[in-house]
């Protein structure tokens, strides 16, 4: 048999992970070892026992053999919450493309350690019966300081050192006096620091209705069996998904076990938490960015240590290291927020099946607008799939209007409002009802279109919109072709041909122009860079503090305002026209779920959306609240140019500081990759051909089979490995990626 080698890292913390030690496996243990698994090891000089994990293996080493020393043993004492976070590690580094190591420190993300929070307190030592004397013997000497604090502690037993110090002015010498004297002593406690205010009171559970209450009784059905499901819960903007979030929870505590709640935005986690502090009070956390280390840290071991049931936060939640793990619900799954665009480039949606399998867990993927992915999985009978059809609470679906901006620029109107925009915000600030307006940023990359009939330049080989570059280039960034930007429009024309674009800035002052007595707030990346900036824009306009509230994609999802009855989305085509081929997917899904924050309350909702493409299927359906007609064209759109999920679709991105490496380098790859009997585009110039003078290209890869990509990334890893060439060139791998390059 080979030898086998593995490599160890002792000491599980964030700042120790660069540091591999390789072992020889004995041979007893080859049969048995494998990633993940907790070992003992000689360590350093004295070759003290230590205990290690198992990061890798390997038939070679790349140091003298006979220095070498070998695995002791391995741990049996069951897997543990590190065992299994390897694991989940090792199989990112498969799946995605990274170093182990990358992949350890997406696992590990919170653990440098930080020092932890204390509080002093001043405490009686003597028995109280004997109280009032030294009460007395302290006045009759004049020890005024302490005696003051004496006769507080005669009261109260117990104080805070910053209440003596600050309130009672009692000095450090007075305290250290009566410490020697036996008469008090100072205790010095840890706390965790806890970033989530807890409601006063917890809620009783509402009351499901019939449908909802039916996907309950079979998911506790599934846990009596010990069947660990991804159930993809599709449900229309205000049927209650979160209370079905919520008992599904409720069930798992039940068993004494915890849950994971994965939001796409840090902005969702202000009405999300509360509804959860309501119904389980201080066994909810949050973890997101806005967090400090100490705060993060305390969450990690709060949650490892079984002091919480449920932790909310955006995708890097997903990691924190329950024992006993029973459910992890992703809210909004079609988010592209879920996938990172950092090295190892993991989707959070399909990193978290893989860790309910692991761990035997059921997984929740809930969204009005499911991914087409997800859809098509459910429909293959891979997901289990629940729908929801009707809003919760008698409430109706708003009345959307799609109104054409070519009519209103025809009728001589040039403001950004349209007339019946207009008159609805003017009809709304009489009745004292809010609205929101929405501007669809996302996936805005500079398309060009003609102003007079809506004609939008695309490619004519990849149906997705070519991308303006400053030298009056039009670029297709999947096929590389290029053509100059037209003098007029090849459609009608017209000489009004430019590149699209609009801001909350401006959309802001024209309402002031337009409707001065109005109040407004701004919600986007400019107005919410502070801590808790969010959450303190989204109560203000929960309070009515405002009559508007302008945004980008961060105030369309998951909010619940009673008081909203208008929804304007200023320019559907932003997201529309970018250069890339899920943006129907993407522009369908922001605009239902913009068109879902109108009506939730008692009062009638109404919804306009603006754009120069109203023939256009994702607008069609979106304003009909109607996913599966959606689905059914964009499904047969990504057949026909053999787009994810009907193919897949691997991502090569290279970038370096010599610009003929780079090119070399990327047609090497592409000769290897014709050989292995794939569909490649490429290469060709990524987005930005050149940032901080790294030039940057990308090659395209499809196959019908994902493993075949996976191989065929494995193979390219083991070349550039053998050949030492990620040392001058960055080298990327990207599944099924959820941006343009």
């Amino acid at each position: 048999m080979e030898k086998l080698y593995a490599d160890i890292i002792i000491n599980i913390s964030h700042e120790a992970l660069d540091r591999v030690f390789g072992y020889k496996v004995p041979f007893s243990l080859v049969s048995k070892i494998c990633v993940g698994q907790k070992v003992t090891v000689p360590f350093g000089r004295s070759n003290k026992e230590q205990t290690g994990y198992v990061v890798g293996l390997s038939d070679t080493i790349d140091y003298d053999e006979s220095k070498v020393k070998e695995i002791l043993r391995i741990e049996e004492d069951g897997v543990s919450v590190e065992s299994k976070m390897l694991s989940l590690a090792y199989w990112i580094r498969e799946n995605y493309g990274s170093t182990m190591i990358q992949a350890l420190k997406t696992v590990l993300p919170v653990q440098e350690k930080t020092g932890q929070k204390t509080k002093k307190y001043i405490e009686l030592k003597i028995d109280p019966i004997h109280g009032p004397a030294l009460l007395d013997e302290y006045f009759g000497k004049h020890y005024v300081a302490k005696a003051r604090l004496l006769a507080e502690l005669l009261d109260e037993k117990r104080i805070s050192w910053e209440l003596a110090s600050k309130k009672l002015k009692i000095p450090k010498s007075t305290v250290d006096s009566m410490i020697k004297d036996d008469v008090i002593r100072v205790v010095t406690e840890y706390y965790f620091r806890n970033p989530n205010p807890v409601e006063d009171r917890i809620s009783p559970p509402v009351p499901l209705n019939d449908a909802q209450q039916e996907l309950i009784d079979e998911f506790k059905a599934d846990l009596l069996r010990e069947e660990h499901k991804t159930y993809l819960l599709h449900g229309i903007t205000g049927s209650g998904k979160t209370e079905v979030y919520l008992a599904a929870i409720e069930e798992v505590i039940k068993r004494g076990q915890q849950a994971i709640v994965l939001i796409p935005e840090i902005a969702l986690t202000y009405q999300t938490v509360k509804r959860f502090t309501r119904r389980f009070g201080d066994r909810v956390s949050i973890l997101n960015s806005r967090l400090s280390k100490g705060e993060k840290y305390d969450q990690w071991l709060r949650a490892k240590e079984g002091d919480l049931d449920v932790i909310i936060g955006p995708r890097s939640a997903l990691f924190v290291p329950f024992p006993n793990l029973g459910l992890i619900v992703i809210d909004e799954e079609h988010e592209g927020s879920y996938k990172s665009e950092q090295t190892p480039k993991y989707h959070a949606r399909e990193t978290a099946i893989q860790k309910a399998k692991m761990e035997g867990a059921s997984v929740i993927l809930g969204s009005a607008t499911p991914s087409i992915e997800s859809y098509k999985n459910a429909l293959d009978g891979n997901y289990r799939l629940w729908e929801l059809t009707k809003r919760a609470k008698k409430a109706v679906l708003p009345q959307v209007y799609i109104e054409d901006l070519r009519e209103e620029l025809k009728c001589g109107n040039r403001s950004m409002f349209s007339r019946r925009l207009h008159d609805l915000i003017e009809d709304r600030l009489q009745k004292g009802e809010q609205m929101m307006l929405f501007l669809n940023r996302r996936g805005y990359a500079g398309f060009v279109s003609c102003r007079s009939c809506g004609h939008v330049m695309e490619c004519p080989h990849c149906d997705v919109s070519m991308t303006y570059h400053k030298d009056g280039s039009l670029k297709c960034h999947y096929c590389g072709y290029e053509q100059p930007i037209p003098k007029i429009c090849p459609e009608c024309g017209s000489p009004y041909i430019a590149a699209f674009g609009l801001g909350t800035q401006k959309v802001e002052a024209a309402i002031h122009k337009e409707f001065p007595n109005a109040k407004v707030l701004r919600m986007d990346m400019d107005t919410t860079k502070k801590k808790h900036s969010h959450e303190e824009i989204l109560a203000a306009f929960s309070n009515g503090e405002a009559d508007i509230l302008v945004g980008t994609q961060m105030i369309v999802k998951g909010h619940d305002f009673a008081n909203v009855t208008l929804v304007g989305i200023m320019a559907a085509d932003l997201s529309l026209h970018a250069n890339d081929y899920r943006a129907g997917e993407r522009t369908f899904q922001l605009l239902t779920q913009a068109a879902g924050r109108a009506g939730r309350g008692a009062k009638g909702g109404e919804v306009v959306i603006q754009t120069y493409s109203p023939e256009h299927y994702s607008i069609v359906t979106a304003a009909k609240q109607d996913y599966r007609a959606f689905y059914q064209q964009e499904i047969g759109y990504r057949s026909i140019l053999k787009y994810p999920p009907q193919w897949q679709m691997l991502v090569i991105f290279a970038s370096g500081k010599q610009e003929e490496k780079v090119v070399q380098l990327m047609e090497t790859m592409a000769f290897m990759l014709r050989k292995m009997d794939v569909a490649v585009v490429g290469p060709s110039e990524a987005s930005f051909a050149k940032i901080n003078d790294y030039y940057r290209r990308v090659i395209y890869v499809k196959d019908k089979d994902y493993q075949v990509l996976v191989q065929v990334k494995n193979k390219l890893e083991q070349w550039l490995d053998t050949n030492n060439i990620r040392k001058d060139i960055l080298i990327n791998f990207d599944f099924n990626p959820m941006n343009s390059y």
